[in-house]
């Protein structure tokens, strides 16, 4: 287990359409057309590249889908004005469209949640302190 209490190095579980990285998770539901991710303690513009790349070679993955990221675990957040754009412009996998829910516990989480939502211009994308809220906006709204 890394520090973060995730599992160490990459770990694929395709029939789950789970992966696992030392710093992110992800979960797709095919059914629901919803990514899940959950980030640990350190979040940098490697590690959400990493996940963005990841997510993209999943063969249950569509860009259309909704996604839930989960930032609640994240104590560091290593991004600058510059990572911020070339995120939102270069390795979002993610279609305009695809509805964006923000799980944050603090205010430097929220910040960088806000940070997105601003560069990347859309209403559907969503800020909540809590999963079952993102959850009930992913599929209602």
């Amino acid at each position: 287990m890394s520090q973060s209490g995730m599992p160490a190095g990459d770990l694929h579980d395709e029939t789950q359409g789970r992966y696992y990285h030392e710093n992110f998770e992800f979960h797709i539901d095919v059914k629901k057309q919803l990514v899940r991710v959950k980030f640990g303690e350190r979040v940098t513009r490697e590690e959400i590249a990493s996940y963005a790349s990841a997510l993209r070679l999943h063969s249950d993955f569509r860009p259309t889908f909704a996604e839930i990221v989960d930032l609640r675990d994240a104590t560091e957040l290593d991004l600058q004005a510059n990572d911020f754009l070339r995120l939102a412009d270069d390795v979002d996998p993610f279609s305009k469209d695809a509805k964006r829910a923000f799980v944050v516990r603090t205010s430097v989480q929220n910040h960088a949640a806000r940070m997105h939502k601003i560069l990347r211009a859309q209403r559907n994308i969503a800020i909540f302190n809590s999963i079952e809220e993102a959850e009930h906006w992913t599929r209602y709204s």
